[in-house]
């Protein structure tokens, strides 16, 4: 057992990316528009090892029933409608038409736009249309940061016991450690939020930019 964190380097993360799944021509077309027409937003799409994550995770739990807060072009959304059956249900919301333009399109080719509905709005407002009870298996939030309580607030009533809530950018680049901005701040205080909640366990992997697992008890 070792106490001593593994430094990722680049050649290392490449190692890890490449022994996980591979990205199909869908998830490498969608990541090339995006970085290619968005390149200044670009960062806000999930590493493609998030996306393989996502993916796993959803099978694994057997998920049926999915909410995502923050869709922008569609990678993360995508990769958790894959691994629903096929009748089973994911609802995303974001406040981007033209973002989730692209997204549209790439469920479509990848065969699983059957399987999303994509609600239009700030979030915080929307996820109360969702029914007050615990009828959901899986959330993803991964949306602007200030807003992450709102949302924990709003889904953690709404998951079932077992479910799972994925948090991204919990770690902000390792500025938690001394935030410099309001959205570093606002993850940091969210961090202990979520650690202090007693209707949840939780863990926080490393994966990109960090990602928090809570399992609602």
């Amino acid at each position: 057992m070792t106490t001593k964190p593994l430094p990722l380097t680049p050649e290392l993360h490449a190692y890890l990316v490449a022994h996980g799944s591979a990205p199909d021509e869908v998830v490498r077309d969608l990541a090339e528009e995006t970085l290619a027409a968005l390149p200044g937003d670009a960062v806000m799409q999930v590493a493609p090892e998030q996306a393989s994550f996502l993916t796993f995770l959803t099978r694994a739990l057997g998920v049926r029933q999915a909410v995502e807060v923050g869709t922008f072009t569609g990678l993360s959304s995508l990769a958790i409608a894959r691994g629903l059956p096929d009748d089973g249900r994911l609802t995303c919301f974001d406040i981007s038409e033209e973002y989730t333009g692209v997204a549209r399109r790439y469920w479509e080719r990848a065969g699983v736009a059957g399987r999303i509905e994509l609600r239009i709005g700030p979030a915080g407002k929307r996820l109360r249309e969702l029914p007050l009870q615990r009828h959901l298996d899986l959330a993803f939030i991964d949306a602007d940061k200030i807003g992450y309580p709102i949302y924990w607030d709003e889904l953690v009533p709404r998951m079932r016991p077992g479910a799972v809530i994925v948090v991204d950018n919990t770690l902000r680049g390792g500025r938690v450690l001394a935030p410099r901005d309001a959205a570093d701040r606002a993850i940091a205080a969210f961090n202990d939020q979520v650690l202090a909640d007693v209707r949840v366990e939780t863990v926080m992997l490393p994966i990109a930019d960090g990602v928090t697992l809570a399992r609602v008890l």
